[in-house]
């Protein structure tokens, strides 16, 4: 498919976006005979980020599309030549320039296929799956902190860890419950919504000394005559500066000229970033009057916004000053006006604009978001499960790195009322669990088993991909998988949505997988 028909193409990896020793492993395979052996891996995490109890899941439209258009170019292949042994039969590398995903079945994430492809597909999955559903996850945490009500927006481009970072952290913090990114490409390439006005850059570029070009602004409605928008701002600001206290010098004449010339080019999106220089003496009064002759002509403005100093304190005497300006001049909109705030805000500083009482109604978020301070990767793994039907397990020194072997399912248990009993994996090869039907489980961490009874049973897998390019269902679209994600986090109890010191959601065996990773662990996994 060419990029110009499918410009989010241009945003998927690319074969080469690997670990050198997945190609030396790939030449091992074909070396012993055993490449076209059919394999299964699967791609998961241990543990739940930032030390709490549950994880998006993101990433799919990525590797679904990765998948898809894998293939090794000739450009690709000659630099793999390049890097492996000088000496390696050429007919290795026509056996690399013939592959591509057919044979490839993927339900999220099972990845089942000829081995030396699958093992191919590791570093790139890893990639595309880990740090989507860290955001995700993340920006699901400050969702959470924030409440239902504000309006989160992720303004990270600037701070993330390059291109490819930023479009992912805007594509996935607005999966795990953003309202809108600063990101243009994000937009462009993956439908997130867009959101920006000014900085302060825009406001210092204007002395106060330049002449609009055309003043002049029509009325909303369409019908009336011009007004000259400078002038009329000049004479709401006496008025202003009047209720105020203030005196008519007092105001930024740089600031009120950039507000007058944004208010010109978006008098239906008029928004005034505040603390250029003094909120109160200066970007209020000029706030106030632009907003209110922009009034007369039947606009409404949109906002304003704080950068710096006390955010939540500032945001409580802006409202104050909106509340009783709407009273003097006979403007009931402005005392809802929203208040938007920024500043390098993270957890914490989230929590107390978020508090009862707060008058911030919009956040903007950036490098809390795109960087995950609190834990900057999520640490999935992808382990081989089976080979030619038989299961493989890995041991290590380590208990937390042993592996579940074999092909499996997995199911969600839920109650009589709809709340999440467990999650339970077992072998593909097993009846799958009936609702009202007891089942004896191994819970992860136990020593001992116990019987659940599910009201109602979910599957948790779905078949994506078969044969490396064929679809089993249609994707669904960002705003979809968004809306599924919200849903989900709901489905939690408050103790397991709890960011500090969470109860933890149970996963448990089913009796005769346990019984598999017994044996195989007593036989040393052979």
């Amino acid at each position: 498919m060419a990029a110009e028909q499918d410009p989010e193409g241009r945003a998927a990896a690319r074969p080469l976006l690997t670990d050198l020793y997945q190609a030396t492993m790939a030449l091992g395979y074909w070396r012993a005979g055993r490449a076209q052996d059919q394999a299964e891996f699967e791609l998961f995490f241990r543990q739940c980020p930032f030390g709490g109890a549950f994880a998006l899941a993101a990433g799919l439209r990525d590797c679904v599309r990765f998948l898809r258009a894998f293939r090794l170019r000739d450009a690709d292949v000659q630099f793999l030549a390049s890097a492996l042994p000088p000496d390696t039969d050429p007919a290795f590398f026509e056996h690399l320039r013939a592959l591509d995903c057919s044979g490839v079945t993927v339900p999220l994430l099972q990845v089942s296929g000829p081995l030396l492809v699958v093992q191919l597909l590791e570093t790139p999955l890893l990639c595309l799956v880990s740090y989507a559903s860290l955001i995700a996850t993340n920006a699901a945490r400050l969702r959470l902190i924030a409440g239902p009500d504000k309006r989160l927006l992720e303004m990270g481009l600037r701070r993330a860890q390059g291109p490819d970072g930023g479009l992912t952290a805007s594509t996935y913090s607005y999966l795990g419950g953003f309202d809108a990114s600063s990101n243009v490409l994000a937009g462009q390439l993956r439908g997130v919504p867009v959101a920006g006005t000014l900085a302060h850059s825009f406001v210092t570029s204007f002395s106060g000394s330049e002449v609009p070009p055309d003043p002049m602004l029509a009325p909303a409605a369409g019908q009336g005559s011009q007004v000259d928008l400078a002038a009329s701002v000049e004479m709401w600001l006496e008025r202003v500066c009047g209720h105020l206290g203030l005196g008519v010098q007092e105001p930024h004449r740089g600031e009120r000229a950039a507000f007058v010339a944004y208010a010109l080019a978006f008098p239906r999106g008029f928004q005034g970033l505040l603390d250029t220089y003094s909120v109160r003496r200066s970007g209020l009064p000029n706030f106030l009057a632009v907003a209110l002759a922009l009034q007369e002509l039947g606009y409404q403005a949109v906002g304003v916004r704080l950068d710096s100093g006390d955010l939540l304190q500032q945001a409580r005497e802006i409202r104050g000053v909106f509340q009783t300006a709407a009273a003097q001049f006979g403007v009931p909109w402005l005392q809802s006006v929203p208040i938007a705030v920024s500043n390098n805000i993270d957890e914490e500083e989230l929590a107390r604009l978020a508090q009862k009482g707060s008058e911030v109604n919009v956040i903007g978020i950036g490098t809390s978001v795109v960087t995950c301070p609190r834990q900057p990767s999520l640490g999935c793994v992808y382990k081989l499960v089976s080979v030619g039907g038989q299961p493989r397990m890995k041991l290590t020194e380590d208990p937390e790195k042993q592996t579940l072997p074999g092909s499996k399912a997995a199911f969600r248990l839920l109650g009589s009322d709809g709340s999440l009993l467990l999650d339970v994996l077992q072998l593909a090869e097993e009846p799958h669990p009936q609702a009202g039907q007891e089942l004896r489980v191994w819970p992860r961490g136990a020593r001992e088993s116990r019987t659940v009874r599910p009201a109602h049973v979910e599957p948790l897998l779905r078949l994506w991909v078969q044969q490396g390019q064929q679809l089993c269902e249609p994707l669904p679209s960002l705003a979809e998988s968004r809306a599924f994600a919200q849903q989900s986090l709901h489905r939690l109890s408050p103790a397991h949505r709890r960011l500090e010191q969470p109860a933890l959601y149970q996963v448990a065996l089913s009796e005769k997988l346990q019984a598999l990773v017994d044996r195989l662990s007593a036989r040393g996994a052979l």
